[in-house]
């Protein structure tokens, strides 16, 4: 895929602070910790290893831009961007699970566990987030629903990565946000 690139490569951010933690506790609390020192008007949440590109900040950006919503999704599903084909039983569970949770939120995401989102910064903070981990895309779906946010979904390009190029995620987080839907 033509946008995977070093984050060396990109240009260089207006702004930057590095926040750390003294030993990795899980994507939820990098996020919260993220959340609490963000300072602009609009966040974009983006995971470190580029599997979404930056070029698609505008279209996740122009919703919330334009006033229409508070919140956007994106969605590897949706809007025929490109994607890099990978595992069948990762997109079963991934659509079994986004059903769940549409179930649960009365929903219509097509792809609850995108992790590249924009929020408001505002009703980002509003949200009650407590998972630790992988766990924390299906607390935001909740809690969007929750708070009744003007929600969007837009598509966006992806280039995924195999285990041997350092894919994390497992079953056992497929389990783990199964838990986090149901629990509520």
């Amino acid at each position: 895929m033509p946008h995977r690139r070093n984050l060396h490569d990109l240009p260089p951010p207006t702004r930057v602070k590095i926040l750390r933690h003294d030993s990795n506790r899980g994507k939820g609390a990098a996020l919260r910790t993220a959340i609490a020192a963000v300072s602009a008007p609009i966040a974009v949440i983006q995971d470190a290893d580029l599997e979404y590109d930056p070029a698609d900040y505008g279209e996740l950006l122009a919703p919330i831009r334009g006033g229409k919503a508070d919140a956007v999704f994106g969605s590897r599903f949706a809007g025929g961007k490109p994607h890099r084909v990978l595992y069948f039983w990762h997109m079963v569970g991934n659509r079994f699970l986004t059903l769940l949770s549409n179930m649960r939120t009365n929903l219509n995401l097509t792809d609850m566990e995108c992790g590249y989102k924009a929020f408001r910064t505002d009703k980002l903070r509003a949200m009650q987030l407590r998972e630790e981990g992988f766990g924390v895309e299906p607390e935001f779906a909740a809690e969007a629903a929750r708070l009744r946010l003007r929600l969007y979904e837009v598509g966006v390009s992806y280039a995924g990565r195999t285990y041997a190029e350092g894919k994390k995620i497992t079953w056992r987080d497929g389990c783990h946000a199964l838990w986090v839907i149901l629990r509520g």
